[in-house]
Protein backbone atom coordinates (compact mmCIF):
# COMPACT_ATOMS: atom_id res chain seq x y z
CA UNK A 1 0.00 0.00 0.00
CA UNK A 2 2.77 2.38 0.91
CA UNK A 3 4.51 1.54 -2.33
CA UNK A 4 1.37 2.37 -4.30
CA UNK A 5 0.99 5.70 -2.53
CA UNK A 6 4.63 6.50 -3.11
CA UNK A 7 4.20 5.65 -6.81
CA UNK A 8 1.18 7.86 -7.15
CA UNK A 9 2.91 10.74 -5.45
CA UNK A 10 5.92 10.37 -7.69
CA UNK A 11 3.69 10.07 -10.77
CA UNK A 12 1.62 13.15 -9.97
CA UNK A 13 4.68 15.15 -9.00
CA UNK A 14 6.36 14.17 -12.24
CA UNK A 15 3.28 15.10 -14.22
CA UNK A 16 3.13 18.48 -12.54
CA UNK A 17 6.80 19.08 -13.15
CA UNK A 18 6.47 17.96 -16.78
CA UNK A 19 3.39 20.15 -17.23
CA UNK A 20 5.19 23.11 -15.69
CA UNK A 21 8.17 22.56 -17.93
CA UNK A 22 5.89 22.28 -20.97
CA UNK A 23 3.95 25.44 -19.99
CA UNK A 24 7.20 27.34 -19.46
CA UNK A 25 8.54 26.08 -22.78
CA UNK A 26 5.40 27.24 -24.59
CA UNK A 27 5.55 30.58 -22.78
CA UNK A 28 9.11 31.00 -24.01
CA UNK A 29 8.04 29.97 -27.51
CA UNK A 30 5.21 32.49 -27.58
CA UNK A 31 7.58 35.28 -26.65
CA UNK A 32 8.73 35.22 -30.28
CA UNK A 33 5.77 33.54 -31.99
CA UNK A 34 2.11 34.45 -31.94
CA UNK A 35 -0.16 32.34 -29.69
CA UNK A 36 -2.74 29.84 -30.85
CA UNK A 37 -6.02 31.21 -32.33
CA UNK A 38 -4.55 34.67 -33.05
CA UNK A 39 -5.84 36.80 -35.96
CA UNK A 40 -4.58 40.32 -36.72
CA UNK A 41 -6.12 42.49 -39.42
CA UNK A 42 -7.66 39.33 -40.87
CA UNK A 43 -4.29 37.49 -41.06
CA UNK A 44 -3.91 34.10 -39.26
CA UNK A 45 -0.84 34.54 -37.03
CA UNK A 46 -0.59 31.39 -34.86
CA UNK A 47 3.00 30.19 -34.53
CA UNK A 48 4.34 32.88 -36.87
CA UNK A 49 7.10 35.32 -36.08
CA UNK A 50 6.74 39.11 -36.16
CA UNK A 51 8.64 39.18 -39.46
CA UNK A 52 6.34 36.60 -41.06
CA UNK A 53 3.15 38.34 -39.95
CA UNK A 54 4.54 41.71 -41.05
CA UNK A 55 5.15 40.38 -44.58
CA UNK A 56 1.60 39.05 -44.80
CA UNK A 57 0.12 42.32 -43.56
CA UNK A 58 2.24 44.27 -46.05
CA UNK A 59 1.03 42.03 -48.88
CA UNK A 60 -2.59 42.72 -47.92
CA UNK A 61 -2.22 46.49 -48.22
CA UNK A 62 -3.99 48.17 -51.18
CA UNK A 63 -2.20 51.53 -51.01
CA UNK A 64 0.33 51.76 -53.85
CA UNK A 65 1.14 55.46 -54.09
CA UNK A 66 2.06 58.49 -52.01
CA UNK A 67 0.60 61.88 -52.94
CA UNK A 68 2.68 65.01 -52.47
CA UNK A 69 0.73 68.29 -52.62
CA UNK A 70 2.88 71.29 -53.60
CA UNK A 71 2.49 74.89 -52.46
CA UNK A 72 0.12 75.66 -55.36
CA UNK A 73 -2.26 72.88 -54.33
CA UNK A 74 -1.31 70.49 -57.15
CA UNK A 75 -1.10 66.82 -56.18
CA UNK A 76 1.81 64.70 -57.48
CA UNK A 77 1.97 60.91 -57.30
CA UNK A 78 4.96 58.85 -56.20
CA UNK A 79 4.84 55.08 -56.80
CA UNK A 80 5.62 53.28 -53.55
CA UNK A 81 7.50 50.40 -55.15
CA UNK A 82 9.73 52.69 -57.22
CA UNK A 83 10.42 54.91 -54.20
CA UNK A 84 11.19 52.00 -51.87
CA UNK A 85 8.25 52.85 -49.60
CA UNK A 86 6.56 49.93 -47.87
CA UNK A 87 4.24 49.55 -44.90
CA UNK A 88 5.91 48.37 -41.68
CA UNK A 89 3.89 46.88 -38.79
CA UNK A 90 6.93 45.58 -36.90
CA UNK A 91 6.77 47.97 -33.94
CA UNK A 92 3.04 47.45 -33.37
CA UNK A 93 3.36 43.68 -33.78
CA UNK A 94 6.14 43.53 -31.18
CA UNK A 95 4.01 45.56 -28.77
CA UNK A 96 1.08 43.23 -29.35
CA UNK A 97 3.22 40.15 -28.84
CA UNK A 98 4.65 41.52 -25.60
CA UNK A 99 1.19 42.16 -24.18
CA UNK A 100 -0.55 39.00 -25.38
CA UNK A 101 2.04 36.21 -25.51
CA UNK A 102 4.19 34.51 -22.84
CA UNK A 103 1.96 33.50 -19.89
CA UNK A 104 -1.22 35.04 -21.36
CA UNK A 105 -1.60 32.66 -24.31
CA UNK A 106 -3.86 30.22 -22.39
CA UNK A 107 -6.83 32.58 -22.81
CA UNK A 108 -6.68 31.95 -26.56
CA UNK A 109 -7.58 28.25 -26.07
CA UNK A 110 -11.25 28.99 -25.46
CA UNK A 111 -11.92 31.09 -28.60
CA UNK A 112 -10.07 32.85 -31.45
CA UNK A 113 -8.75 36.33 -30.69
CA UNK A 114 -9.26 38.88 -33.53
CA UNK A 115 -7.31 42.14 -33.30
CA UNK A 116 -6.88 45.22 -35.47
CA UNK A 117 -3.74 47.33 -35.58
CA UNK A 118 -4.79 50.98 -35.49
CA UNK A 119 -1.83 52.58 -37.24
CA UNK A 120 0.34 51.96 -40.28
CA UNK A 121 3.93 53.09 -40.53
CA UNK A 122 6.01 53.22 -43.68
CA UNK A 123 9.66 52.34 -44.05
CA UNK A 124 11.61 54.25 -46.70
CA UNK A 125 14.60 53.62 -48.93
CA UNK A 126 15.98 57.16 -48.78
CA UNK A 127 17.93 57.04 -52.03
CA UNK A 128 15.02 55.67 -54.03
CA UNK A 129 12.64 58.21 -52.47
CA UNK A 130 15.02 61.07 -53.30
CA UNK A 131 15.30 59.94 -56.91
CA UNK A 132 11.52 59.72 -57.37
CA UNK A 133 10.90 63.02 -55.58
CA UNK A 134 13.44 64.95 -57.64
CA UNK A 135 11.92 63.49 -60.82
CA UNK A 136 8.56 65.14 -60.09
CA UNK A 137 8.14 67.98 -62.65
CA UNK A 138 7.68 70.76 -60.10
CA UNK A 139 10.75 69.61 -58.15
CA UNK A 140 12.89 69.18 -61.28
CA UNK A 141 11.86 72.67 -62.42
CA UNK A 142 12.67 74.08 -58.99
CA UNK A 143 16.14 72.52 -58.97
CA UNK A 144 16.88 74.12 -62.36
CA UNK A 145 15.35 77.52 -61.58
CA UNK A 146 17.72 80.41 -61.00
CA UNK A 147 16.98 82.94 -58.30
CA UNK A 148 16.07 86.49 -59.29
CA UNK A 149 13.24 88.90 -60.06
CA UNK A 150 12.47 90.35 -63.50
CA UNK A 151 9.65 92.04 -65.40
CA UNK A 152 8.67 90.01 -68.46
CA UNK A 153 6.45 90.70 -71.44
CA UNK A 154 3.91 88.42 -73.12
CA UNK A 155 0.90 88.77 -75.42
CA UNK A 156 -1.26 89.26 -72.32
CA UNK A 157 0.86 92.13 -71.03
CA UNK A 158 3.67 92.54 -68.55
CA UNK A 159 4.12 90.17 -65.64
CA UNK A 160 6.60 89.76 -62.80
CA UNK A 161 8.78 86.66 -62.91
CA UNK A 162 9.52 86.22 -59.22
CA UNK A 163 12.02 83.43 -58.66
CA UNK A 164 12.91 84.59 -55.16
CA UNK A 165 9.59 83.89 -53.47
CA UNK A 166 8.19 80.52 -52.44
CA UNK A 167 11.31 78.54 -53.28
CA UNK A 168 11.03 74.88 -52.47
CA UNK A 169 13.65 73.58 -49.99
CA UNK A 170 13.96 70.05 -51.35
CA UNK A 171 15.89 68.74 -48.32
CA UNK A 172 13.25 70.00 -45.90
CA UNK A 173 10.59 68.59 -48.18
CA UNK A 174 12.21 65.14 -48.15
CA UNK A 175 12.50 65.20 -44.36
CA UNK A 176 8.84 66.25 -44.12
CA UNK A 177 7.76 63.42 -46.43
CA UNK A 178 9.72 60.85 -44.40
CA UNK A 179 8.27 62.17 -41.12
CA UNK A 180 4.74 61.88 -42.51
CA UNK A 181 5.34 58.37 -43.81
CA UNK A 182 6.63 57.32 -40.42
CA UNK A 183 3.28 58.45 -39.01
CA UNK A 184 1.38 56.56 -41.71
CA UNK A 185 0.38 59.59 -43.83
CA UNK A 186 0.29 59.01 -47.61
CA UNK A 187 -1.10 62.44 -48.61
CA UNK A 188 1.50 65.01 -47.67
CA UNK A 189 1.02 68.79 -47.77
CA UNK A 190 4.38 70.50 -48.30
CA UNK A 191 2.94 73.87 -47.28
CA UNK A 192 2.37 72.48 -43.77
CA UNK A 193 5.98 71.43 -43.33
CA UNK A 194 7.87 74.74 -43.66
CA UNK A 195 9.21 73.48 -46.99
CA UNK A 196 9.21 76.86 -48.75
CA UNK A 197 11.46 79.88 -48.25
CA UNK A 198 12.17 83.28 -49.78
CA UNK A 199 15.52 84.24 -51.26
CA UNK A 200 16.67 87.78 -50.28
CA UNK A 201 16.35 90.34 -53.09
CA UNK A 202 19.44 91.84 -54.66
CA UNK A 203 19.59 95.52 -55.63
CA UNK A 204 18.69 94.53 -59.18
CA UNK A 205 15.73 92.50 -57.92
CA UNK A 206 14.43 95.44 -55.91
CA UNK A 207 14.71 97.70 -58.97
CA UNK A 208 12.62 95.22 -60.95
CA UNK A 209 9.99 95.14 -58.20
CA UNK A 210 9.81 98.93 -58.29
CA UNK A 211 9.34 98.84 -62.06
CA UNK A 212 6.59 96.27 -61.62
CA UNK A 213 4.82 98.52 -59.10
CA UNK A 214 4.90 101.33 -61.67
CA UNK A 215 3.47 99.03 -64.33
CA UNK A 216 0.70 97.88 -61.99
CA UNK A 217 -0.14 101.50 -61.18
CA UNK A 218 -0.38 102.33 -64.88
CA UNK A 219 -2.42 99.25 -65.83
CA UNK A 220 -4.71 99.78 -62.83
CA UNK A 221 -5.37 103.32 -64.00
CA UNK A 222 -6.01 102.06 -67.53
CA UNK A 223 -8.29 99.36 -66.14
CA UNK A 224 -10.60 102.07 -64.80
CA UNK A 225 -11.06 103.40 -68.34
CA UNK A 226 -13.78 101.70 -70.35
CA UNK A 227 -15.41 102.60 -73.66
CA UNK A 228 -19.19 102.36 -73.76
CA UNK A 229 -19.82 101.39 -77.36
CA UNK A 230 -23.50 100.67 -76.81
CA UNK A 231 -24.07 96.93 -77.03
CA UNK A 232 -20.42 96.36 -76.14
CA UNK A 233 -18.07 97.72 -73.50
CA UNK A 234 -14.33 97.79 -74.19
CA UNK A 235 -12.10 97.81 -71.11
CA UNK A 236 -8.47 98.84 -71.36
CA UNK A 237 -7.02 95.53 -70.19
CA UNK A 238 -3.30 95.15 -69.33
CA UNK A 239 -2.44 93.86 -72.80
CA UNK A 240 -4.01 96.98 -74.35
CA UNK A 241 -2.39 99.27 -71.77
CA UNK A 242 1.02 97.77 -72.52
CA UNK A 243 0.81 98.89 -76.15
CA UNK A 244 0.26 102.54 -75.15
CA UNK A 245 3.77 102.81 -73.64
CA UNK A 246 6.94 103.72 -75.46
CA UNK A 247 9.45 100.86 -75.34
CA UNK A 248 13.19 100.65 -74.97
CA UNK A 249 14.56 99.54 -78.36
CA UNK A 250 15.07 95.80 -78.59
CA UNK A 251 13.78 94.99 -75.09
CA UNK A 252 10.05 95.57 -75.08
CA UNK A 253 10.39 97.15 -71.64
CA UNK A 254 8.78 100.54 -70.93
CA UNK A 255 10.95 103.55 -71.62
CA UNK A 256 11.31 106.04 -68.75
CA UNK A 257 11.58 109.80 -68.87
CA UNK A 258 14.14 111.85 -66.90
CA UNK A 259 11.90 111.72 -63.84
CA UNK A 260 11.58 107.95 -63.99
CA UNK A 261 8.00 108.01 -65.28
CA UNK A 262 6.47 106.19 -68.22
CA UNK A 263 6.11 107.82 -71.63
CA UNK A 264 2.79 107.39 -73.44
CA UNK A 265 3.20 106.84 -77.17
CA UNK A 266 0.97 109.30 -79.03
CA UNK A 267 1.31 107.21 -82.19
CA UNK A 268 0.15 104.09 -80.35
CA UNK A 269 -2.87 105.91 -78.91
CA UNK A 270 -3.82 107.24 -82.33
CA UNK A 271 -3.45 103.78 -83.85
CA UNK A 272 -5.72 102.27 -81.18
CA UNK A 273 -8.41 104.92 -81.74
CA UNK A 274 -8.20 104.40 -85.50
CA UNK A 275 -8.59 100.64 -85.02
CA UNK A 276 -11.60 101.25 -82.80
CA UNK A 277 -13.15 103.39 -85.52
CA UNK A 278 -12.44 100.74 -88.15
CA UNK A 279 -14.42 98.22 -86.08
CA UNK A 280 -17.43 100.44 -85.41
CA UNK A 281 -17.66 102.95 -88.25
CA UNK A 282 -20.38 102.08 -90.78
CA UNK A 283 -20.95 105.49 -92.40
CA UNK A 284 -20.68 105.13 -96.17
CA UNK A 285 -19.99 101.39 -96.05
CA UNK A 286 -22.07 98.41 -97.17
CA UNK A 287 -23.48 95.56 -95.13
CA UNK A 288 -25.39 92.36 -95.61
CA UNK A 289 -28.98 92.35 -94.42
CA UNK A 290 -31.29 89.39 -93.87
CA UNK A 291 -34.48 90.37 -95.69
CA UNK A 292 -37.85 89.15 -94.50
CA UNK A 293 -38.36 87.46 -97.86
CA UNK A 294 -35.58 85.03 -96.88
CA UNK A 295 -32.70 86.41 -98.94
CA UNK A 296 -29.49 88.16 -97.93
CA UNK A 297 -29.16 91.51 -99.65
CA UNK A 298 -26.29 93.99 -99.72
CA UNK A 299 -27.28 97.52 -98.76
CA UNK A 300 -25.20 100.69 -98.49
CA UNK A 301 -25.35 103.11 -95.57
CA UNK A 302 -26.53 106.41 -97.05
CA UNK A 303 -27.94 108.87 -94.52
CA UNK A 304 -27.66 106.49 -91.60
CA UNK A 305 -24.55 105.05 -89.94
CA UNK A 306 -21.92 105.47 -87.28
CA UNK A 307 -18.70 107.47 -87.48
CA UNK A 308 -16.46 108.09 -84.49
CA UNK A 309 -14.86 111.48 -83.98
CA UNK A 310 -11.32 110.10 -83.89
CA UNK A 311 -9.67 113.44 -83.11
CA UNK A 312 -11.88 113.96 -80.07
CA UNK A 313 -11.23 110.42 -78.90
CA UNK A 314 -7.51 110.74 -79.41
CA UNK A 315 -7.49 113.84 -77.19
CA UNK A 316 -9.66 112.14 -74.56
CA UNK A 317 -7.57 108.99 -74.35
CA UNK A 318 -4.27 110.86 -74.15
CA UNK A 319 -5.66 112.83 -71.22
CA UNK A 320 -7.02 109.73 -69.48
CA UNK A 321 -3.75 107.84 -69.84
CA UNK A 322 -1.91 110.85 -68.49
CA UNK A 323 -4.01 110.73 -65.33
CA UNK A 324 -6.50 113.44 -66.16
CA UNK A 325 -8.97 113.44 -63.28
CA UNK A 326 -11.97 114.55 -65.33
CA UNK A 327 -11.38 111.83 -67.90
CA UNK A 328 -11.05 109.21 -65.16
CA UNK A 329 -14.31 110.23 -63.50
CA UNK A 330 -16.39 109.94 -66.68
CA UNK A 331 -16.24 106.21 -67.21
CA UNK A 332 -17.55 104.15 -68.89
CA UNK A 333 -16.81 106.70 -71.55
CA UNK A 334 -19.31 107.27 -74.36
CA UNK A 335 -17.22 108.27 -77.38
CA UNK A 336 -17.82 111.36 -79.49
CA UNK A 337 -19.41 110.80 -82.91
CA UNK A 338 -19.49 112.67 -86.17
CA UNK A 339 -22.45 110.49 -87.11
CA UNK A 340 -24.28 108.47 -84.48
CA UNK A 341 -26.76 105.72 -85.25
CA UNK A 342 -30.09 105.15 -83.56
CA UNK A 343 -28.39 102.13 -81.99
CA UNK A 344 -24.77 102.09 -80.90
CA UNK A 345 -22.68 98.93 -81.22
CA UNK A 346 -21.26 96.62 -83.85
CA UNK A 347 -24.81 96.14 -85.18
CA UNK A 348 -25.99 99.74 -85.39
CA UNK A 349 -29.26 98.83 -87.10
CA UNK A 350 -30.28 96.85 -84.06
CA UNK A 351 -33.59 95.00 -83.86
CA UNK A 352 -36.00 97.94 -84.22
CA UNK A 353 -36.20 99.19 -87.82
CA UNK A 354 -38.36 99.69 -90.90
CA UNK A 355 -37.70 97.40 -93.85
CA UNK A 356 -38.90 98.36 -97.33
CA UNK A 357 -38.64 95.60 -99.92
CA UNK A 358 -39.14 97.36 -103.26
CA UNK A 359 -39.11 94.14 -105.26
CA UNK A 360 -41.97 92.60 -103.25
CA UNK A 361 -43.55 96.04 -102.61
CA UNK A 362 -43.83 95.22 -98.91
CA UNK A 363 -42.98 97.23 -95.81
CA UNK A 364 -42.23 95.68 -92.40
CA UNK A 365 -41.78 97.32 -89.03
CA UNK A 366 -39.81 95.35 -86.43
CA UNK A 367 -39.72 96.30 -82.76
CA UNK A 368 -37.09 94.57 -80.64
CA UNK A 369 -36.93 91.76 -83.18
CA UNK A 370 -40.70 91.20 -83.35
CA UNK A 371 -42.67 91.94 -86.53
CA UNK A 372 -45.18 94.57 -85.42
CA UNK A 373 -46.57 95.87 -88.73
CA UNK A 374 -46.48 94.75 -92.36
CA UNK A 375 -48.25 96.07 -95.41
CA UNK A 376 -48.25 96.36 -99.17
CA UNK A 377 -46.87 99.68 -100.44
CA UNK A 378 -46.22 101.49 -103.69
CA UNK A 379 -42.74 102.90 -104.23
CA UNK A 380 -41.19 105.11 -106.91
CA UNK A 381 -42.18 104.74 -110.55
CA UNK A 382 -39.36 102.83 -112.20
CA UNK A 383 -40.95 103.22 -115.60
CA UNK A 384 -40.37 106.99 -115.38
CA UNK A 385 -36.97 106.56 -113.72
CA UNK A 386 -38.30 107.75 -110.36
CA UNK A 387 -37.53 104.55 -108.52
CA UNK A 388 -37.12 104.84 -104.77
CA UNK A 389 -33.37 104.93 -103.99
CA UNK A 390 -31.81 101.98 -102.20
CA UNK A 391 -29.85 102.40 -99.01
CA UNK A 392 -29.86 102.46 -95.26
CA UNK A 393 -31.48 105.70 -94.12
CA UNK A 394 -33.45 106.82 -91.09
CA UNK A 395 -36.59 108.67 -90.07
CA UNK A 396 -35.22 112.18 -89.59
CA UNK A 397 -38.53 113.96 -88.90
CA UNK A 398 -42.26 113.43 -88.34
CA UNK A 399 -44.97 115.86 -89.51
CA UNK A 400 -48.77 115.89 -89.64
CA UNK A 401 -51.08 117.32 -92.33
CA UNK A 402 -48.56 118.45 -94.86
CA UNK A 403 -48.81 119.16 -98.58
CA UNK A 404 -46.03 117.55 -100.57
CA UNK A 405 -45.14 119.58 -103.64
CA UNK A 406 -43.21 118.89 -106.77
CA UNK A 407 -42.88 120.27 -110.29
CA UNK A 408 -46.12 118.65 -111.40
CA UNK A 409 -47.95 117.73 -108.22
CA UNK A 410 -49.23 118.87 -104.82
CA UNK A 411 -50.41 116.04 -102.56
CA UNK A 412 -51.91 116.44 -99.12
CA UNK A 413 -50.89 113.78 -96.60
CA UNK A 414 -51.88 113.30 -92.98
CA UNK A 415 -48.64 111.59 -91.97
CA UNK A 416 -45.17 112.43 -93.26
CA UNK A 417 -41.93 110.67 -92.22
CA UNK A 418 -38.99 111.76 -94.42
CA UNK A 419 -36.06 109.33 -94.64
CA UNK A 420 -33.75 110.78 -97.33
CA UNK A 421 -34.06 114.30 -98.66
CA UNK A 422 -37.57 114.66 -100.10
CA UNK A 423 -38.14 110.89 -100.08
CA UNK A 424 -40.31 109.69 -97.22
CA UNK A 425 -43.03 107.37 -96.00
CA UNK A 426 -46.57 108.75 -96.08
CA UNK A 427 -50.21 107.85 -96.49
CA UNK A 428 -51.75 107.94 -99.96
CA UNK A 429 -55.52 108.30 -99.68
CA UNK A 430 -55.81 108.66 -103.47
CA UNK A 431 -54.78 105.07 -104.03
CA UNK A 432 -57.27 102.24 -103.96
CA UNK A 433 -54.67 99.47 -104.34
CA UNK A 434 -51.15 98.81 -103.07
CA UNK A 435 -48.47 96.23 -103.82
CA UNK A 436 -47.95 94.08 -106.89
CA UNK A 437 -46.46 95.70 -109.98
CA UNK A 438 -48.15 99.10 -109.69
CA UNK A 439 -44.81 100.84 -108.99
CA UNK A 440 -43.46 100.00 -112.46
CA UNK A 441 -46.00 102.10 -114.33
CA UNK A 442 -47.99 104.08 -111.74
CA UNK A 443 -45.57 104.44 -108.89
CA UNK A 444 -44.82 107.47 -106.78
CA UNK A 445 -42.29 110.24 -107.38
CA UNK A 446 -39.93 108.28 -105.11
CA UNK A 447 -41.80 108.16 -101.79
CA UNK A 448 -43.22 105.08 -100.12
CA UNK A 449 -47.01 105.27 -100.45
CA UNK A 450 -48.67 103.48 -97.54
CA UNK A 451 -52.31 102.61 -96.73
CA UNK A 452 -53.75 105.30 -94.45
CA UNK A 453 -54.81 102.99 -91.60
CA UNK A 454 -51.35 101.38 -91.44
CA UNK A 455 -49.58 104.72 -91.80
CA UNK A 456 -51.44 106.21 -88.86
CA UNK A 457 -50.30 103.34 -86.67
CA UNK A 458 -46.70 103.42 -87.93
CA UNK A 459 -46.56 107.18 -87.35
CA UNK A 460 -47.45 106.71 -83.69
CA UNK A 461 -45.02 103.85 -83.14
CA UNK A 462 -41.86 104.78 -85.04
CA UNK A 463 -39.45 107.28 -83.49
CA UNK A 464 -37.24 109.85 -85.13
CA UNK A 465 -33.90 108.12 -85.71
CA UNK A 466 -35.39 104.71 -86.55
CA UNK A 467 -33.29 103.01 -89.28
CA UNK A 468 -35.00 102.43 -92.63
CA UNK A 469 -33.52 99.73 -94.88
CA UNK A 470 -34.58 100.12 -98.51
CA UNK A 471 -33.65 97.65 -101.23
CA UNK A 472 -34.82 95.80 -104.35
Amino acid sequence: MKSLIRFLVIFVSGGLILGGVLFFALAMYYRNNFPVNTWINGVYCTGKTVEQVNEELVSAQEVSAVYVVDGQGTSWEIDMDMAGIRPDFTADLKTYLKKNASFYWLKNLNQPVNSELAGIHYAVDEEKLRKCFEALPFVAEELERKAGVSVQCSEKGYFLQDDNSMRLDSEKALDWIKANLLEGQVTIQLSEGDCYRNVPDSDSDMAQRKLWEQICGFTDRCGRIAYDMGAETIALTPDIAMDFLKKEPGTGMPALDEGGGFIVSEAAVREWVDNLASQYDTWGTEREFEATRGETVTVKYVTYGTQLDTEAEYTYLLGALGGGQEAMENTPHVPAYIHEGYVRGLDDIGDTYIEIDMTDQRMYYYVEGELTLETDVVTGNTGRRMGTPQGINFVYAKQRNRTLRGADYASFVKYWMPVKGNVGIHDASWRGKFGGQIYKTNGSHGCINTPSDVMSELYELAEVGTPVIMFY
